[in-house]
């Protein structure tokens, strides 16, 4: 149990440990209230049942004397309102105390969950290319709502419980030792028992239902992002047939941990009755007065164990449920120190964003070496380019020559092993790399468009609030979008385009991509085989589109026809992550064999 709350201690804030703590001294203050609504019972039910000792009980006859009551019936009224107001007042603290530690978890959900989401954006980009999305979505989506829902907050009421099964416990064992002890041993001891055969497989339903649920993320993450694929092959019924495998083991491992968390209720109910029977009929045998002297232990009793028994099985309940989310809590705090632990990470902004550096000069690699994380091949090796700003380049080479890696290297991505990405005469670190960062356009081979309306998918990632409409219409123009979406969109700048652009041609969607890339009106824009998946003549008008921007803005291209790059102002073959050759077009085709095979074929 230390250790859950070490556990827990760790995930907290410094904020939110100390709102931790505060909350540890309610729970203790709620178990006193409890324990002082118990004891107030028992003087209540002795009066009740002797009223003759108000008069005989020195500090009863003070009380009487000094609130001027005139009669016992009006005293043993008040006294019953007394003891009334103060079971109400425990109850109303008891409740406050579990709104606390709601609100605590709920507020908590939300601050974990962005905590994951922020060390997962801040990670390096290479760490992503190892990661499954589905994963990382399941962690911050699901699990950390499990992990507050299932440990952090039965953790945190079960300070509550214990502290209120502590001070009524020390009530009864001090105004009846022995029905105390016989309530500890046979059901504590019971409660203990089950517990004890049953921990096992809770630590297994744990780690099942992590297993289980990763991969129905998984499952349905791959079986809708992948759909028209799904549609076209007919695995719709495969999908759902892989889909049910996990979630049918997460439907059981819920339903035998709600089986053990109540499973010892019923046959200890049974058990607490009979014990109540017993001790009835040994008041009674012991007693040498009538039922008014055995009344008021049998009232607090039976106060006692309508407090107790319900604290006792919530007790039960949450180690239950800490048994079984514990493996989440393992999987939530390992992923949180291997993203506090990752080198190279992106450093977290404190300020405003930095102003663009632009490209005013000339950009430099220079003799850049690069390798994949656990790769033990050069993904790079002594690559160097002189790119004019202003000037349009290409890259071409075969599939795994490095041209991705090369531009990936340009956007400041990739942390390189050996090198410098020069920019105006100044390289790139830390320090400048996101005002560098934001100097560049990119447009990738395959564009991310979500289901929301063409100006917001423009200007990607801004709430709608923000979004400058102008530089919207700006950027469509200059990628030869603005006609199409006035004349033919029924919304216009306004028309939900679906999830991933699923109502645009492949030529549309595109054309996003480029407008997306200009909208903040980049002094360099990178185009990663932004049209190998076009027809030729839609590939000719939107490369049209971007040559209307030589000689106002620096263009990189990877191209997968060699038609695209054959007006660019200089070439680029890669082989094997090095540079075999540069030069135009012509200059290529004359010098170099390798160039001249691609460009005749």
């Amino acid at each position: 149990m230390i250790k859950t709350y070490r556990q827990i201690f760790v995930l907290l804030q410094p904020r939110e440990q100390r709102r931790f703590i505060l909350i540890a001294f309610m729970s203790l203050f709620n178990g006193i209230f409890e324990a002082v609504g118990v004891v107030a019972i028992l003087p209540f039910l002795t009066i009740v049942a002797q009223p003759e000792m108000i008069q005989t009980t020195p500090a009863l006859v003070r009380v009487y004397d000094t609130l001027g009551f005139t009669s016992d019936r009006s005293f043993v009224v008040f006294a019953g309102v007394a003891v009334f107001g103060l079971i109400l007042l425990s109850s109303a603290f008891k409740a406050l105390n579990v709104y606390v530690v709601a609100r605590f978890s709920g507020m908590y959900s939300y601050t974990l969950s962005s905590l994951m989401l922020k060390g997962y954006l801040f990670q390096p980009y290479t760490w992503f290319l190892s990661r499954n999305s589905a994963n990382l979505s399941k962690t911050v989506l699901s699990e950390v709502g499990i992990v507050v829902n299932q440990h952090i907050m039965p953790a945190m009421l079960l300070m509550t419980t214990v502290a209120s099964i502590m001070s009524v416990s020390l009530v009864l064992f001090v105004l009846e030792p022995y029905v105390a002890i016989g309530a500890i041993v046979v059901i504590g001891g019971s409660y203990l028992v089950i517990y004890l055969l049953v921990q096992a497989r809770l630590t297994t339903i744990g780690k099942d239902r992590v297993i289980a649920n990763k991969a129905r993320f998984k499952t349905v993450q791959e079986a809708t992002g992948g759909i028209k694929d799904v549609k076209i092959t007919g695995l719709e019924t495969a999908m759902l047939r892989r889909f049910r495998i996990p979630a049918r083991r997460m439907a059981q491992i819920q339903a035998q941990s709600q089986m053990i968390s109540q499973l010892p209720r019923n046959g200890l109910e049974a058990v607490a009755f009979g014990g109540l029977i017993l001790l009835i009929l040994s008041l009674v045998q012991r007693s040498q007065g009538g039922i008014e002297e055995v009344l008021p232990v049998l009232g607090l009793v039976a106060l006692a164990g309508a407090r107790l028994f319900p604290a006792v099985q919530a007790l039960f309940q949450t180690v239950a449920r800490l048994r079984t989310s514990a493996p989440a809590i393992e999987a939530l705090l390992k992923d949180l120190q291997e993203i506090e632990t990752t080198p190279n990470r992106t450093p977290i902004p404190t300020g405003p964003p930095p102003a663009p550096i632009g490209l005013r000069d000339q950009l430099v690699l220079d003799d850049i070496h690069f390798a994949y994380p656990a790769s033990d091949k050069s993904a790079l090796t002594g690559v160097s380019m002189e790119i004019a700003a202003n000037s349009v380049v290409g890259l071409v080479g075969g599939t795994g020559a490095g041209k991705t890696t090369v531009v990936d290297a340009i956007l400041g991505l990739l942390r390189l092993d050996a090198g410098a990405l020069v920019i105006d005469g100044a390289p790139i670190t830390d320090d400048n790399r996101l005002a560098w960062q934001r100097s560049i356009g990119y447009v990738p081979q395959q564009i991310y468009l979500t289901d929301e309306s063409v100006a917001a998918n423009i200007a990607f990632g801004l709430p709608r609030s923000e979004i400058d409409m102008d530089a919207v219409k700006r950027a469509a123009q200059v990628a030869a979008l603005h006609d199409f979406i006035v004349e033919e969109l029924p919304q216009g700048y306004d028309t939900i385009v679906g999830e991933r652009g699923v109502r645009l041609s492949g030529g549309q969607r595109q054309r996003i991509g480029i407008a997306r890339a200009l909208y903040h009106d980049p002094d360099v824009l990178i185009l990663d085989e932004a049209t190998s998946a076009l027809d030729n003549i839609t590939e000719e008008a939107v490369m049209d589109a971007v040559h209307n921007l030589g000689g106002k803005k620096t263009i990189i291209m990877i191209a997968h026809r060699l038609t695209t790059v054959e007006s660019c102002d200089c070439i680029y073959l890669m082989e094997h992550g090095q540079v075999a050759a540069s030069g135009t077009y012509a200059e290529l085709v004359e010098q170099n064999a390798t160039f001249r095979r691609m460009a005749r074929a």
